[in-house]
């Protein structure tokens, strides 16, 4: 990977290696706490937090841990409550993790990334997700479809059997499967545009 962030093959590879980590940790004054994050459809993470984070003036995330081979991110964390405008982020976190550890929330803002050695601009990492608006019907009926769909794609990437398999989330590059144990990323082997390519995919994707 180069720094230049206009290379598309190496920055696609970036953005789905953090899209298919949806769990790290947070450094902040000399301290580490496991995080659970997940993706808003501007491209910023979103996590609860403890009130120590939040004040922290140097907040570092790294996912999936912080081996060799991990993504390193400075962020800045915006608190957000629960019942204010950024409260389906709160329910779409549930949605993929369970009840939060913690009361407070956060949107992080990626200021810049270490990866495989090299130095991404952060703006590069957050992409819009382009099929926000039609996210919730496109999860709505796969949903309704077979779980054998599902569990076959989930097994075929990444060995995974997950036990009543759910779709939490869906963008151009793939989806976001919750089990009963966690939830796993799926990539799409052609961009999803729509209900039809995104089931096109998830059958492609199981065989």
């Amino acid at each position: 990977m180069t720094e230049d962030p206009e290379d598309p093959i190496d920055l696609a590879d970036a953005i789905e290696f953090l899209r298919g980590h949806l769990s790290g940790l947070l450094r902040f004054d000399g301290d580490v706490r496991p995080v659970k994050i997940i993706v808003d459809r501007e491209g910023r993470l979103f996590a609860p937090v403890m009130v120590a984070m939040i004040r922290s003036l140097d907040t570092v995330m790294c996912v999936p841990d912080d081996g060799d081979e991990a993504m390193q991110m400075q962020v800045t964390l915006e608190e957000v409550t629960e019942d204010g405008p950024h409260a389906a982020l709160c329910d779409r976190w549930k949605a993929y993790h369970g009840d939060p550890p913690d009361v407070r929330w956060a949107r992080m803002a990626i200021d810049a990334a270490r990866w495989d050695g090299l130095f991404i601009d952060g703006d590069a990492l957050m992409v819009p997700n382009a099929l926000a608006d039609a996210e919730a019907g496109i999860v709505r009926e796969i949903n309704r479809g077979p779980v054998a769909r599902l569990q076959a794609a989930c097994r075929r990437h990444g060995g995974h059997e997950l036990e009543k398999p759910v779709l939490v989330g869906v963008d151009p590059a793939g989806f976001d499967v919750r089990g009963l144990f966690g939830t796993v990323r799926v990539p799409a082997g052609s961009p999803i545009v729509d209900l039809a390519s995104a089931t096109a995919a998830l059958e492609a994707a199981g065989r």
